[in-house]
């Protein structure tokens, strides 16, 4: 009986810690169960791991065949070997994002802890009643044991819906205390969405205006309600000197831009772009652009919007006619014949290099220009620039006031930071996130290094839906123009790239594929020397690499 019941306590330390490892990846996917749920039952051996069920298969028939004497010892020892070996924890690997123990991570565990100790007493109370079945009590033991550590993801999903309510009070606390912050410090609220150029584009907004204002911009990519409550209740309390908020502002699923929204109450808007970031999510384009017009409905009649010509889900919401103060901007459209009713600032004469971008720009209202001068590269960014550009004029500076700004504009951190290493490397860090049109800016821009090899390290992009693979494929075709080396990391999302390099004419043998970062980073460091460049497009969470 002792021996039983010590077998069973073993089964549930076991699980009890496979319920901490998974609650990383469940912070990862922000605790909804939804999508944590989808990122298990993606692969089997994420809900059913080769190496524990291996084990106790083979441990199962060893101690009903070898061992029938009832109470035998050895069937004992074999189930403990059983439990040891299913429950030791296998390598984690490469880990990118560590489990951050928050009040609420640690309230989640708690649950989970408790929800599995009470699925296990009855299989405590059930070995009571094994103590003369021998043998098979024991394999009864291990088969019980193992259904317990297979359903420890289940016990974080119970855990969590049972936790709601707490949750709940929690966050309506937390968003009434940055609502009050708001309401006492009474900045004017910008808010800016859009399916990419968002952090970008908040970054030099906030540079532009703190040459005449006091802004703050939410942190890093803080763009979920919690995340522009944190900003607000942590840096924006009591600090009255503030005049300008600018608040990031992602979703996806509908309805998350008008929370923030409804919190924020925004004076001022900004849409990006709309594209298939998170297509996997919202299925179709069209269902992003109407989760992007959130923000634009929210705003009040006398607010203003400011759009993105270019792209042609956003210029649709500028021809909605909402607000009656809209203002547009455009890279492409020719400023001596910008149509009526049409964009505002406009991007011409774009020339690119290794040191900055310079372009002209017009207020179409005025004719007025100005030269702007960047150390930021890539065509992506003229747009970001022009669309903060529009809310720093409007907010009362003046377009050379801008342009001076502008000459001191440093990209926002993993977006196209170049930098140069002590052995003379030159390191493109473009590994926040990546898109179809982001892409390309970044491989144009390693094409133009003109010395040595030019080494990409990606894993390609994710959350496109049903265009991942042939967007992926794609990446691949364009890499072969500007790259001279490649390594892909992970061999199953990889597969599209590769086939892309290869239908393009990449040469094979200037062509890897690894399991991880670090085994990138690791040849980088050894192949490459002074004069040559290397760019990372994109880093992929743990919930991918795992």
């Amino acid at each position: 009986m002792i021996l039983l019941i010590f077998i069973a306590l073993i089964w549930l330390g076991g699980t009890i810690y496979r319920i901490y490892q998974q609650a990383r990846y469940f912070q990862i996917e922000e605790y909804m169960n939804g999508r944590y749920c989808r990122w298990l039952l993606a692969e089997r051996t994420r809900w059913l791991p080769r190496r524990p069920t291996a084990a106790f298969l083979a441990g199962s028939v060893m101690t009903v065949v070898l061992t029938e004497a009832p109470g035998n010892f050895l069937a004992g020892v074999i189930g403990i070997l059983i439990a040891l070996i299913v429950i030791w924890p296998a390598p984690q690997g490469e880990i990118k994002k560590a489990f951050r123990a928050t009040p609420r991570a640690k309230r989640l565990l708690g649950t989970g802890f408790v929800v599995a100790v009470l699925a296990a007493i009855p299989i405590l109370l059930a070995l009571t009643q094994l103590v003369e079945i021998g043998s098979f009590g024991f394999a009864l033991t291990a088969l019980a044991g193992f259904v317990l550590y297979l359903l420890a993801p289940l016990f974080l999903v119970i855990a969590n819906l049972l936790m709601r309510p707490v949750e709940a009070f929690f966050r309506r606390q937390f968003v009434n205390r940055a609502r009050h912050v708001l309401a006492d410090i009474q900045p004017t609220i910008i808010g800016i969405t859009g399916s990419y150029g968002k952090t970008s584009t908040k970054t030099y907004l906030a540079h532009i205006l703190n040459g005449r204002f006091r802004a703050y911009p939410t942190p890093k990519s803080y763009n979920t309600l919690m995340g522009v409550c944190l900003a607000i209740n942590n840096d924006l309390t009591d600090n009255h000197s503030i005049s300008h908020f600018i608040a990031e502002m992602g979703a996806y699923v509908p309805g998350e831009i008008q929370e923030i929204c409804d919190l924020t109450h925004p004076q001022i808007a900004i849409v990006t772009e709309v594209g298939p970031q998170h297509l996997e999510r919202f299925v179709t384009l069209d269902n992003i652009a109407i989760a992007k017009y959130e923000i634009i409905k929210a705003l009040p009649a006398d607010g203003t919007g400011v759009f993105n010509w270019d792209n042609p889900y956003v210029r649709s919401m500028y021809e909605r006619g909402y607000p009656a103060t809209r203002i547009a901007i455009s890279r492409e459209v020719d400023p001596a014949s910008v149509p009526p009713g049409g964009p505002r600032f406009v991007a011409s004469q774009i020339e690119e290099a290794l040191d900055g971008t310079i372009f002209t720009v017009t207020d179409t209202t005025n004719g007025q220009t100005e030269t702007f001068n960047t150390p930021l590269l890539g065509l992506h960014n003229v747009t970001n620039i022009l669309l903060a550009t529009a809310v720093a004029v409007h907010e009362g500076m003046s377009l050379r006031d801008v342009s001076w700004r502008v000459r001191d504009l440093q990209p926002a951190e993993a977006r196209l930071v170049r930098q140069t290493s002590p052995e003379g490397i030159t390191i493109i860090n473009d590994a926040y996130s990546a898109n179809p049109a982001g892409v390309v800016q970044s491989l144009r821009i390693l094409g133009m290094h003109t010395t040595g090899k030019r080494l990409l390290i990606t894993p390609g992009m994710v959350e496109l839906g049903p265009l991942m693979n042939s967007e992926n494929r794609k990446l691949g075709e364009i890499a072969a123009q500007h790259a001279t080396d490649v390594i892909l990391v992970g061999r199953k999302q990889a597969e599209p790239i590769q086939q892309g390099l290869l239908a393009a004419g990449f040469p094979p043998e200037k062509l890897q594929v690894v399991d991880t970062l670090a085994e990138s980073v690791a040849w980088y460091q050894t192949n490459l020397t002074s004069g040559d460049t290397v760019l990372f497009l994109n880093d992929l969470p743990d919930t991918y690499t795992s």
